[in-house]
C-alpha cells in the first residue's frame, strides 16, 4: 500500500490518528516531529529557542526529504507544507490526507503553543498561522477529512472511507 501522509494544524490529531490508522491498516507509523527531535538531539521547542525558527525549518525540510519508506502512515509537523520539495517527495509514494479542524477547535486543543514546538514567527498568532497554512494544506491534500472532537477513531474511519473513494 502507498504511504499515507497526514497534514494539518498543530493539535488537529495527526499523531494520535496516525497511530490508530496504522494499526487499523496494518501499516508502520512515523511521527516526523520525533525524527526532527532525534536528528537535532533536543525537543522541537528547544531547537526553536536555541537555534531559531529558520534552523528548525531547515532541519524539518531535511528530515522530510530523507523519509524513504513504504506501507507507512507518516504524521508530519504542522509546518511540513512550507516545503514544496518535501511535499513533492512525500507524494511520490503516498497519498496526502489533510485532517481539517476549525480555528475554534485548534484554539481549544492547543493550550501549550509556546512550549509545543510550533513553527511560528515572532509575534504571529494562531489566527494568523491558521490563515497562512490552510491554503497550503488544501493545495497538497489528495483527501480531506474533518477532525472529530477528540474521537480519533471516527477520524480514522473517515480517512479509510476517503481513501477508498479515491481508490488508494
Amino acid at each position: 500500500m502507498k504511504n499515507i501522509i497526514l497534514i494539518g494544524m498543530p493539535a488537529c490529531g495527526k499523531s494520535v490518528t496516525g497511530v490508530i490508522l496504522a494499526k487499523s491498516l496494518k501499516m508502520n507509523f512515523i511521527d516526523a516531529d520525533l525524527l526532527i527531535q532525534e536528528r537535532a538531539g533536543k525537543s522541537l521547542q528547544d531547537i526553536i529557542n536555541a537555534d531559531g525558527i529558520e534552523t528548525f525549518k531547515s532541519i524539518e525540510e531535511e528530515v522530510l526529504n530523507a523519509i524513504n519508506v513504504k506501507n507507512t502512515v507518516i504524521a508530519t509537523g504542522g509546518s511540513a507544507v512550507y516545503y514544496d520539495s518535501a511535499m513533492r517527495h512525500l507524494k511520490e509514494n503516498g497519498v496526502v490526507v489533510y485532517i481539517e479542524a476549525s480555528l475554534a477547535t485548534i484554539k481549544k486543543r492547543l493550550k501549550n503553543i509556546r512550549t509545543r514546538g510550533v513553527a511560528m514567527e515572532k509575534g504571529q498568532t494562531i489566527d494568523g498561522l491558521y490563515e497562512m497554512r490552510v491554503p497550503l494544506y488544501e493545495k497538497y491534500a489528495d483527501c480531506t477529512v474533518r477532525s472529530h472532537r477528540y474521537r480519533a477513531e471516527n477520524t480514522v474511519e473517515d480517512i479509510i472511507s476517503g481513501l477508498e473513494k479515491i481508490k488508494i
